[in-house]
């Protein structure tokens, strides 16, 4: 029987793909490969190293037009830059999606696709709606979280009615896409359990709702890596994609704060390691001989495998980590918050610790650094976890239930 030929589009990609959004799109391509003739379109800039990447683990690869000229991105960004200074506005738009969403249609017929799979799609209801009305090729929404609770659930930690007010705008027009594109789509795609029962929950066919999860390719993470001589012994973990009043960057202000000095009160000699785009800027102000920020790296393995602990201490957040998944599969112990674990089958002290108070998240974390036989049985089950339900061969499975729903 013939595979099913797949055209993948999505707003996010990049390469290297350890840890970040970027992740969940290279391990959604690698499985889907696995099952149909795999066509990709990227939606965004990819340096040349990063587009070989994508080819070889596709069947065909594009750009699309608005990102296929890098001299003409800079000029762009570079006249941008210059009216933002000047003019207090930006002049010039990027991409044209109109003539990048045509580019997209005119592959799909030209290649007489069977799905469209659009990767996260819970940011790409724009483009849901110019193909659903101009073809009855069906369409995936593939989503990585429900994006309403991603935005809703910073309401608390607004700083004042302005954010609050633009929380609750921004959150509410999400939640009517969802509604939307839940009732349109051929299939919605859920990370957890817990997401699929949110969007059976807004249509009147639950049953094209399906599991396609987050899941990590294991031989990534069996590389051997020397300590960075800028480590030393014992150390927390955090790692994260950082912006101005992004969860990543409340997580971090909230262990710097409130936790780190629970666990300095006990012990003096242990540091505090914080790895991620936009990092050294979201904590420029942060100076303290114990708190190493490291910014962006390479790769994050090299300070993940050698930690003491790794830390989830989302307060808000939606979807499910791959701080975690990255955290077990290479054997480290963890110490998350109920959310930061939300979607992955764990229990305290089973396979991690959690805690959402920042004493009982101190002492989750002085616990795992004291026991080491609980550290050790707790990263072993986590471990066992990861590659028993969240390898690709898992996900290649799921995608595979999906296609055969469709009936391609």
């Amino acid at each position: 029987m013939a595979k099913p030929k797949i055209l993948f589009t999505s707003p996010v990609m990049g390469y290297p793909s350890i840890g970040g959004p970027e992740l969940r799109i290279e391990n959604s391509i690698k499985a889907l490969n696995q099952i149909s003739d795999l066509l990709v379109i990227s939606q965004g800039y990819l340096p040349p190293r990063a587009c070989d990447h994508y080819r070889g683990i596709s069947k065909i690869f594009h750009l699309t037009p608005s990102y296929q000229s890098r001299s003409l991105l800079r000029l762009i960004k570079v006249i941008n830059q210059l009216s933002r200074i000047f003019l207090k506005k930006r002049i010039l738009q990027v991409p044209d999606l109109k003539k990048d969403y045509q580019f997209i249609l005119d592959i799909i017929q030209k290649q007489k696709v069977d799905v469209i799979w659009l990767g996260y799609g819970n940011i790409s209801f724009e483009l849901f709606d110019y193909l659903s009305t101009r073809t009855s090729v069906p369409i995936v929404v593939d989503t990585d979280s429900v994006w309403s609770r991603f935005i809703l659930r910073g309401l608390p930690y607004a700083l004042n009615e302005e954010e609050k007010n633009r929380i609750e705008r921004e959150g509410l027009e999400k939640e009517q896409e969802e509604k939307e594109w839940t009732q349109r789509a051929a299939v919605s795609t859920a990370v957890s359990e817990i997401d699929a029962q949110y969007y059976r929950s807004l249509t009147s066919q639950p049953q094209n709702v399906h599991l396609f999860s987050n899941v990590i390719d294991l031989k990534s993470y069996e590389q051997k890596f020397e300590k960075p001589l800028i480590l030393k012994h014992p150390y927390i973990y955090l790692a994260g994609s950082f912006g101005p009043r992004s969860p990543m960057e409340d997580a971090a202000f909230w262990m710097i704060e409130e936790v780190m000095p629970k666990v300095w009160e006990q012990r003096d000699d242990v540091e505090f390691v914080i790895v991620g785009r936009g990092s050294k800027e979201s904590l420029k102000q942060i100076s303290h001989p114990k708190i190493k920020i490291l910014g962006e790296v390479d790769t994050v393995l090299p300070y993940l495998t050698h930690g003491d602990v790794s830390v989830v201490p989302l307060r808000y957040e939606s979807g499910t980590r791959f701080k975690i998944l990255e955290a077990g599969a290479c054997g480290v112990p963890i110490v998350s918050t109920t959310l930061g674990a939300e979607g992955i089958p764990v229990k305290h002290g089973v396979n991690l610790l959690m805690a959402d108070e920042p004493s009982l998240f101190a002492g989750a974390i002085l616990t795992l650094l004291e026991d080491k036989a609980l550290a050790g049985r707790l990263a072993a089950d986590m471990k066992e976890l990861i590659s028993n339900f969240y390898s690709i061969e898992a996900l290649a499975d799921e995608g595979k239930k999906i296609i055969n729903f469709l009936g391609k």
